[in-house]
């Protein structure tokens, strides 16, 4: 037989929020929207701007599938609150191929095979695109390192690590 809870209701209950304006630019576009506090930039850019390139993997930040670039610095979006963010620059999966020209990393990840489900596919791009720009991998074993935070459950990861080198080759051939 189930218990009664005893527990008594407050008759002056605490007040949620209300909701908070946050504007930024996603993918070059200036947008604002009227959030609860507690949303993340992970559920902002896929259920409030419909950008569902970004995946929700374990929503601990341990699998990297949400990662997106904020202000050009790599940044797991589930555990980034977006009132946070309010003002910044957020480069999402498809933000990266502007007019339908892939970015070097998505051609590279295509000429790879780097990806098998291609769930992890969007973070692990984005991500990679924050490792070139901060300039600091020069070797396969640098890449794994600084990629360390993006997991693949289908193990491509050799293909990941020589499509990246690819795109640091295009990048460094650059005038």
């Amino acid at each position: 037989m189930a218990q009664k809870s005893t527990a008594h209701r407050s008759s002056n209950p605490i007040p949620l929020p209300g909701k908070i304006s946050v504007g930024m630019t996603v993918n070059g576009i200036e947008t604002k929207a009227e959030i609860a506090p507690w949303v993340t930039l992970l559920d902002l850019l896929r259920d409030h701007l419909d950008l569902t390139g970004t995946k929700k993997g374990c929503d601990h930040g341990q699998c990297g599938a949400c990662t997106v670039l904020v202000d050009g610095r790599r940044v797991n979006s589930c555990l980034t609150l977006a009132v946070m963010k309010d003002g910044a620059k957020v480069t999402t999966i498809e933000g990266l191929a502007p007019d339908g020209v892939l970015h070097p990393l998505q051609q590279a990840f295509i000429d790879h095979d780097a990806f098998q489900c291609g769930y992890c596919t969007p973070g692990q791009i984005c991500s990679a695109a924050g490792l070139i720009a901060e300039g600091k991998a020069k070797s396969a074993d640098d890449i794994r390192e600084l990629m360390s935070g993006n997991i693949c459950r289908c193990g491509a990861y050799p293909n990941i690590v020589a499509a990246i080198q690819q795109a640091m080759e295009k990048v460094d051939a650059k005038p």
